[in-house]
């Protein structure tokens, strides 16, 4: 014991006096943290829509306005013909394009029904189902506005209907970064951890003082005990400021146990720390050891259902997630900050990341070469 709180000192001491290391470990999260829920948004707004009007009749004129006072079209003209419309779109000014023919009004009045043309840019896949989607739901309910203005009271049917009425539970007002920020949370944790882990040891053998250590009767556990217990210590200080951030610039507060938060984060840091020490054990420059923590953080990010849902995976990528620490973190935070989940619900979570967090770490006590 008495070893391992030298090491300790030791370790604090290289902390403290790294200029760098210290701003790049705190402030870099706090910016990413401020910028990037704004950035990762899905929430599509401001898709541009031309209007290609050939009736200019009262209701070809309040269809428009109505898709346009939605607030998720944005204008881009009235062109006055469809090559015209066209135009705008392989310039990329106009993402949909909606076509009135002429006598529409009349024929709406007529015969009691009438087709528009919709156009869609489908070079963003995402975009153009979300946009068509907003307009197919706007014309609809002009369907029905103008259906309820023209039947009489006398006309309606009294026969028994089903309403369908909506409740949003855990996120009401549906924002976007309510569901991101506790995800971005955990990613800069794993960035910042993972990175400065994996470059701990590589540091001492580029500089030589790891040779002074392997002739010392350190034992390899107390040695890597001695690297992980630090940053564990200082992943969990990041961690807070993260919540702190959350609280003050999004107005979260986790619905759950902050203390249970707490102790998920500690087991993922046990295990996330490990393998960056792993990583540490098998290079030999710096350069190598943030190569393979680069390549193994954007599979992480990529497949850790930040982004995507896991669900909605191939059945191969879907096996991949199982064995990546950070979709477990990833799905913890969102069920005890959003949804107020309990220590029954996460039970599982913690054993298979405990249970990580022991292979990664007895892998690299066992691959670290201790030589007198």
């Amino acid at each position: 014991m008495r070893t391992l709180k030298f090491l300790l000192q030791k370790e604090f001491l290289q902390i403290f006096r790294n200029k760098a290391l210290l701003p790049m470990m705190f402030i870099a999260p706090i910016i990413q943290l401020l910028i990037l829920p704004q950035a990762a948004n899905y929430t599509i707004k401001n898709i541009n829509l031309s209007v290609v009007d050939f009736d200019h009749s009262p209701y070809s004129r309040r269809l428009a306005d109505k898709i346009f006072s939605s607030g998720y079209f944005h204008s881009s003209g009235y062109p006055a013909s469809a090559a015209e419309a066209i135009r705008l779109i392989e310039k990329d000014k106009a993402d949909i394009i909606l076509t009135i023919p002429l006598g529409f009004e009349d024929k709406l009045i007529k015969e009691g029904s009438q087709k528009v043309g919709v156009q869609v840019n489908a070079i963003n896949g995402v975009k153009a189902s979300v946009g068509n989607n907003y307009l197919s739901s706007i014309l609809s309910d002009f369907n029905n506005d103008i259906r309820m203005e023209w039947l009489q009271p006398s006309r309606i049917s009294n026969q028994p209907s089903i309403e369908i009425v909506s409740s949003y539970w855990y996120n009401p007002m549906l924002t976007y970064y309510i569901f991101m920020v506790p995800g971005i949370l955990v990613f800069l944790v794993t960035l910042i951890g993972g990175n400065m882990t994996a470059l701990n040891i590589v540091k001492e053998k580029e500089v030589g003082t790891i040779e002074q250590i392997n002739v010392t009767p350190v034992r390899k556990s107390q040695f890597i005990l001695g690297k992980l217990i630090p940053f564990w210590i200082l992943g969990n200080v990041i961690f807070t400021v993260g919540l702190l951030i959350a609280w003050l610039v999004y107005g979260i507060i986790p619905l759950g146990s902050i203390p249970l938060l707490y102790l998920f984060a500690g087991v993922y840091l046990f295990a996330l720390l490990g393998f960056g020490l792993l990583i540490s054990t098998y290079s030999e420059t710096q350069q190598q050891a943030n190569s393979m923590i680069f390549l193994f953080v954007m599979i992480f990010n990529l497949m850790g259902g930040l982004f995507t849902p896991i669900e909605s995976m191939p059945d191969w990528a879907q096996v991949i997630t199982h064995v990546i620490p950070i979709s477990y973190f990833i799905e913890v935070m969102r069920m005890i900050v959003l949804k107020g989940s309990g220590i029954r619900d996460i039970l599982y979570h913690i054993g298979v990341v405990f249970s990580m967090g022991i292979i990664l770490n007895g892998w690299a006590i066992l691959n670290y070469r201790k030589t007198s």
